[in-house]
This record gives structure tokens, sequence and C-alpha cells, in this order.
């Protein structure tokens, strides 16, 4: 430790590079080749990015303010989703809400990274503002880091980041399973097209809604709100609650073999428990804004699972969504939502097929799960020099 400096951000980054829009009333300047970064593409616990939801052409960068950064850059948001960052894994631009930070030649790209990720929490108490926060660069810049001289710095990002690659590792894997099953859900709905008659999701024989909120409990319940849902995982830490002091938006108890989504528009968030993780269902609660499904048994799951994942049940959903400020799905446009129905020899056969493939994701997210765990309580003791990394055998 007697080599490690107490610094500032501001004294160990060479420059902070901004980005922009390029202009939406010009068609040219959009579905290009160039990935284009904002904060919607920015996840929770995900540090890699590689590919963005919106790209621009060479002359929608030239004609804004936007740069294109080099690979291996670190970039945050100053203003909205305050505190997340990433590291770009190709070329991109950027809009304005993010900054690409160019570290000086005493700071190592990787360590840049885990700073951040360990001051995120004061970044985002740094921000103001009423309606959307941001933080100024001057705040930035004066944030405090520990400064160890560059080969602790490669170690401690090399142990932090080969977290990461597992975790990764595991999402390669998550994909695969997930498109094989879905691949098999459409063969059954392709296959049986004369018996799948559509028919609303909410008189499904397979399944019920669920309309219990959570009852009184003992000690206290982990509640997820929908920021704490990415895709088909839980990525937020969430927050523990007894019964008396929970908000009052904590208010949908998952059950076995039960489906989740957020009734938001244009939202993506599923939580689901089936046969491999259905064990944590009575020590969680969900947000009001989740609507769910159990089930009518666990050979049945993977069919309601793939219908209320799907793209098809999605697009329904916010075609039927309603609301002046916040657009949602209602239980009234949930009840009209038109979907094909199998026949139960054909959606248990899907089960047994697509069952072991499902269940396999829900091992690998619990292994993401404890890996995230296990680098997030490394973090601060790595990066305070409470765990003499010298110490650690190189093999």
């Amino acid at each position: 430790m007697e080599r490690w400096q107490n610094t500032t951000l501001g004294e160990v980054l060479e420059r902070v590079i901004g980005g922009g829009t390029p202009s939406r009333s010009k068609p040219e300047y959009w579905n290009g080749e160039i990935p284009w970064a904002s904060v919607k593409d920015m996840k929770d616990g995900r540090f890699v990015l590689s590919q963005t939801s919106e790209y621009i052409t060479q002359d929608g960068l030239r004609n804004s303010a936007s740069n294109l950064i080099p690979t291996g850059t670190v970039i945050t948001s100053t203003r909205m989703g305050l505190g997340r960052v990433f590291r770009n894994d190709v070329p991109m631009a950027i809009n304005q809400d993010l900054k690409a930070l160019l570290p000086k030649d005493c700071l190592l790209n990787d360590y840049l990274l885990w700073l951040i990720v360990l001051n995120s929490a004061l970044i985002e108490n740094l921000g103001t503002g009423t309606t959307v926060k941001g933080i100024r660069l001057d705040q930035l810049r004066s944030i405090k880091v520990p400064l160890p001289p560059l080969p602790i710095q490669r170690r401690i990002a090399g142990i932090l980041s080969a977290y990461d690659e597992l975790i990764e590792n595991s999402q390669r894997r998550i994909k695969i399973l997930e498109s094989m099953a879905r691949a098999l859900y459409r063969e059954a709905l392709d296959t049986g097209q004369e018996s799948a008659t559509p028919r609303p999701i909410a008189d499904s024989p397979y399944c019920r809604f669920i309309s219990e909120n959570v009852s009184n409990y003992a000690g206290a319940k982990r509640y997820y709100a929908t920021a704490d849902i990415d895709g088909l995982a839980i990525t937020g830490p969430g927050i523990d609650y007894a019964f008396a002091d929970k908000p009052s938006r904590a208010q949908k108890q998952p059950i076995p073999n039960s489906v989740w989504f957020a009734r938001m528009k244009e939202t993506y968030k599923i939580a689901w428990y089936g046969p491999q993780n259905d064990e944590l269902v009575w020590g969680v609660m969900l947000s009001s804004g989740f609507a769910g499904f159990e089930a009518r048994d666990a050979e049945l799951w993977p069919l309601l699972f793939l219908t209320i994942s799907s793209n098809e049940f999605h697009v329904q959903k916010d075609i039927y969504c309603t609301g002046a400020t916040q657009m949602s799905l209602t239980n009234e446009g949930l009840a009209r939502i038109m979907l094909p129905s199998l026949d139960e020899q054909a959606a248990r056969q899907l089960g047994r097929q697509a069952g072991p493939m499902l269940n396999a994701i829900a091992i690998l997210q619990r292994r993401n799960d404890n890996l995230r765990r296990t680098r997030d309580l490394l973090l601060p003791r790595l990066l305070s020099g409470q765990i003499d990394v010298e110490a650690i055998d190189h093999a």
C-alpha cells in the first residue's frame, strides 16, 4: 500500500470525449453501419458492449457532435442512468448523455472501468436535477480514487474481468439454449396450426392469472422492482423488507411454476420461477408493475414461459397498453390478448422437450448471480488494498 497514491479522476484522465445525436429528421443519418450507444444500451451489471439498439451512417457521424470512440474505451453516463459504465468491444459513436474517459499513462483502461463501478453509487448521489438527474464534469473529475502501480492495476483488473468473462460465457450459452427452446415452440405452433386456435391467454386451460397479493409474513423478503429485471434475468440487487416496512408497490408474490412480465409499454422484463428455481419464490416479492400467470403443473410451465416471453405476446401487450403519462397493460387489456393454444398432448410434449433447456438456463443464471455477488464483494477489497494481489498465486 505504501506505493499506492490517493488522487482524483481529474488528475489521471487525459481527456473526456462527449457525444451527440444526428438529426432525426435526416433518414440518411440513420440505420448505417456505425453502432451508436445511448443510456438504453447500458445494462446494470454488464460492463462490455458490442451491439447497440441504433446505428448511424458516416454522414450522421460527420454532421453531429458525436465521435467515434476506439475499442476498449471506458464510457460512462453523466445524465441519465448515472453510475452506469461499460467498455466498448467495437468502435462506436455515443450520444450526448455519455462520456468517453481517456486515461493518462499512469492509469490502465481496464482498471479505470472498475474505479467507475466502485464509485457508481457516489456518482448517482452527486446527480442533481428535477426531472432528469445529471452530474457535471467537474464533479466527476473531483472523485477521489486509489492509484496503485501499473502491475497491480493490471492484476486487479484481471481478477475482476475474469468473473465478467465467466458471466459472458454463461450468457452466450443461455442465448443458445433460449433460441433452441424458442425453435421448439415455433415448431409446435406450426405443426399444430389446425388445432392451435387463438384464444385469450387469460382463458387458457393450462394456466391461471395470479390475482393474490403478498400476505403477511415473518422476517424479511427481498423486493424486486421492474428496474431490477433486465430481459430474462434479475440483475438488480433488490431490497429486503419486513412486512410492515415494505413499499406500497411491493404487492406481488411469486409462486412455483409462475411467469411474470412488466406491464409497461415497450418493456421486456420477465421474472420466471420454474422447476429449477421455484424454491426462491417465498423469499421474494415483486412490484405491482408485474402481472403473473401460474401454470397448471410443471410440465405445462414451459409453454407458459415461452408464450409470455414471446415476441407475439409483447407486440399485443404494447397494442393494448393505455395511460396518459405512462402507458401500461391493465387487466382489461390483458384479457384482449389472443394467442394460439396447443392441444394438451402437444403442450405436454413441448414441456418435455423444452423443459430441460429452460432448467439449464435457470442453473446458468444462478451461477451468474453467484459470480456477480462474489465479484461485487471483491471489488471494494481489491481497490482498497485490503486484499494483497501480489500475494495471490499467479499460476
